[in-house]
């Protein structure tokens, strides 16, 4: 670090939508998880004086021997509105011109929220580094118009997500912790097929431009799976919120976001002893999640899904908790 500069740091992780992917941009209720175990570190180093000039981005990546190696990389577009956004929200005189480390283990096109997590740990980072002292509605802002530009289109599901600990519910403009009446695991699985939510995201909008009622009928069907399975998940149903996680996969797959190795991995999750599976994000390949009662059942059907097709697999433990609004 060059003498007279100085560095920050923010951090975001990864999540899951467990329903109402899509369907929440058109108004739907969505239900996210956190996956604390995915990290996201951003590091801003720089001169907080200096707003001339250029950032530059590296990425941290394992090297060979396990050490963190970092490669340049062009400082992508959604960074570039987001450094711009910042510096009117700060009140500076141009955007700042910084060197932007990211070193992120939410693997990209997953549909695990990486963009999201990205822009939430340099939004911090930022905040950190100029002692903006930003509130959440102003980090949630700023994350937005990253997602934005990254997706095409954005429900602020991801953006929320990437900086909650605790299950989020996101429906009608209003954010809360959703009650969970019994504590179950998560497994997720990577399809090493590489989704793109811009890509499903512009096919949904132009399908639905073509038939609005078939618009209509997604969102009518997701928002009755997602109010069904609130109940479930509150009364500790775990074997009937299984059923329509697995439902809504279905749904999604009938709108052709769903690929053959994701299907595949659903069906290899549900013989192994899940009760649902359904893929997760944007689709068109990505992760699928698996909802299981016990660590023990998480661990058998992670090890049958890896064991079967080298897919890379997390396990999230979801607690028991009452509900309550966010702040």
């Amino acid at each position: 670090m060059a003498q007279g500069q100085r560095v920050a740091t923010g951090e975001a992780h990864g999540k899951a939508i467990l329903l109402g992917e899509h369907a929440a941009i058109y108004g739907a209720p969505a239900l996210a998880l956190p996956l604390q175990e995915l990290r996201c570190r951003v590091t801003v180093c720089g001169s907080p004086a200096s707003t001339a000039g250029a950032s530059r981005l590296y990425l941290a990546t394992p090297g060979p021997q396990g050490a963190a190696e970092e490669t340049a990389r062009a400082v992508p577009e959604e960074f570039l509105l987001l450094l711009s956004a910042f510096a009117e929200r700060a009140g500076l005189g141009a955007p700042p011109a910084v060197d932007i480390r990211l070193d992120s283990r939410v693997p990209p096109s997953s549909g695990l929220g990486s963009s999201a997590a990205s822009a939430r740990a340099l939004v911090r980072a930022l905040d950190a580094f100029f002692a903006t002292g930003l509130d959440e509605q102003t980090i949630f802002d700023l994350v937005q118009v990253s997602e934005r530009s990254a997706h095409g289109m954005a429900s602020g599901i991801d953006a929320l997500a990437t900086g909650s600990e605790r299950p989020i519910l996101l429906a009608g403009g209003r954010l809360r912790t959703p009650s969970v009446g019994s504590g179950f695991y998560l497994v997720v699985a990577d399809s090493g097929s590489g989704g793109s939510t811009r890509k499903a995201v512009g096919m949904l909008r132009d399908a639905f431009a073509r038939n609005p009622k078939g618009r209509t009928r997604f969102v009518h069907r997701s928002t009755a799976l997602t109010e069904a399975a609130l109940e479930d998940l509150a009364a500790g149903r775990l074997p009937a919120l299984g059923r329509h996680l697995t439902d809504c996969h279905a749904m999604l797959a009938a709108l052709g976001l769903t690929t053959d190795r994701t299907n595949a991995l659903v069906h290899m999750a549900l013989d192994a002893g899940a009760l649902g599976a359904k893929m997760t994000g944007g689709g068109l390949g990505g992760c699928v999640v698996a909802l299981t009662t016990t660590a023990a059942q998480a661990a058998s059907v992670s090890t049958t899904l890896a064991g079967r097709t080298g897919a890379r697999t997390w396990i999230a433990a979801v607690a028991k908790e009452a509900e309550h609004d966010c702040p």
